[in-house]
């Protein structure tokens, strides 16, 4: 190896007429060859050669020489040729997060848009047609904004028997998608659902007791304070059962569900038999769901509760995306997860409480609206639970929509739709579940 004020002293001296060096010493200076250059190189102490860099440059090879074997050679930018301009960088690719989160905004966007729509397409759909443009001034000449109003009876069916109707189809649809995502992230099991674990048929007992016993010490508060304790004692008794060593087990809580149901029919069964004509209609409406008797009280007796549990549930997004990791990371994160758990159950009680207090029993929209949204943006709760309860009101206004104009001039009842819907979803996601787990025998 050649070191730099060697290869500056050693340049003018290359020539063709340089003669190889003897076989025993260096040559001269005007002879030195490449060998005989690396032998004088050599010559310094070896702390030298340690100290020297790696790579020194080299000069080019005169016309006589030729590279040593093994000798590495080095290429020098010709300045003639212009440098080849550098490739633009490719730009990078957002995170996932931000991806996640925009996907999020659009469908939370859809989701509006398609609520909107469909309120104002059932606000003017039924055996009274009313078109969009005079719901719209309608609504403008009641805001003080313009437009101008409807004739006598439209403005009686627009604003005392249709808008009553949407907007409570828009609260307890929130109710129960938000319910069913709070039920799924506390019991951490994708089964878990207001209706099919048996908490809306307890709520629905409340109701009907209150109904059958000609309860009225609350006034127009009494039937959803029934709804709501039974509710909360129904959901405590299925989390205290399908618990086993630390975990919720998918076939206990179907099973308890199944128990539950069952009692709660045999209540209602009971109730009815020693009930009066009057009294059994009224029943009747509870078993089978409906919003046929939508009236604005009945808006302003289920508003609170289902303002309430909408308004708190998203705060506790966080501690349920810890959750989900498993107790014990979650409890080494700081989420007390029984306090958690608690807390939870009361606001999935409320909401599920206002809901059949108002419109009976209305099952698999708290299984089916959760599922379609983590398959369209992941199990997320911060986007999931919101999601969740505007979703749920987007299912029940359009259910609604056809359960009033699917068999015109009769009406079905809201409940036996979604549950035609609903159970062959949840047949599918039963199975799916079950294959994942590698079966339950």
């Amino acid at each position: 190896m050649t070191l730099p004020h060697e290869a500056e002293t050693a340049a003018p001296e290359s020539g063709p007429e340089r003669s190889p060096a003897g076989p025993g010493g260096a040559g001269s200076a005007s002879g030195r060859s490449p060998q005989g250059a690396e032998r004088t190189a050599a010559a310094p102490s070896d702390a030298e050669n340690r100290s020297a860099p790696e790579e020194t440059p080299r000069r080019a090879p005169g016309p006589a020489e030729a590279p040593t074997p093994g000798e590495a050679t080095t290429t020098k930018a010709d300045p003639a040729k212009p440098a080849k301009p550098a490739k633009p960088a490719k730009p990078a690719k957002p995170a996932a997060g931000v991806r996640r989160g925009r996907k999020a905004f659009w469908l939370a966007l859809a989701l509006l848009a398609t609520l909107l729509l469909l309120a104002l397409v059932s606000a003017g759909t039924g055996a009274y047609r009313i078109p969009t443009a005079d719901v719209l001034a309608s609504a403008q000449h009641r805001l003080g904004l313009g437009g101008a109003p409807l004739d006598r009876v439209g403005e009686s069916v627009l604003w005392n028997v249709r808008l009553p109707r949407v907007v409570l189809a828009l609260l307890v649809g929130a109710s129960l998608g938000c319910a069913g995502a709070l039920m799924q992230g506390v019991f951490g099991n994708p089964l878990a659902e207001p209706g099919v674990i048996g908490i809306s048929a307890g709520a629905a007992v409340g109701a009907v007791a209150a109904i059958g016993l000609g309860l009225s010490f609350f006034g127009n508060w009494t039937i959803t304070v029934c709804a709501f304790v039974a509710g909360l004692i129904t959901v405590s008794s299925v989390y205290l059962l399908s618990r086993n060593g630390g975990k919720t087990e998918v076939v206990t809580l179907i099973l308890t569900g199944i128990a539950v149901n069952a009692f709660a029919g045999a209540l209602i069964g009971l109730f009815v038999f020693f009930a009066d004509s009057g009294q059994v209609n009224q029943i009747t409406f509870w078993q089978l769901g409906s919003l046929a008797q939508a009236t604005w009280p009945k808006v302003l007796a289920v508003l609170p509760c289902a303002v309430a549990g909408l308004l708190v549930a998203p705060f506790y997004a966080r501690r349920l995306d810890l959750l989900s990791l498993g107790e014990r990371p979650a409890r080494h994160l700081g989420i007390d997860v029984e306090r958690l758990r608690l807390a939870l159950i009361l606001v999935v009680a409320l909401l599920t409480a206002a809901a059949v207090a108002v419109a009976g029993v209305i099952t698999f929209i708290g299984l089916l609206v959760p599922h379609l949204l983590r398959m369209a943006n992941g199990p997320g709760h911060r986007f999931l639970v919101p999601g969740s309860a505007l979703a749920g009101a987007v299912v029940l206004v359009a259910g609604d929509l056809a359960a009033r104009t699917l068999a015109q001039p009769a009406e079905l009842p809201l409940g036996v739709l979604t549950a035609l819907i609903g159970s062959p979803f949840f047949f599918w996601l039963l199975r799916r579940t079950r294959r994942k787990q590698g079966g339950w025998a």
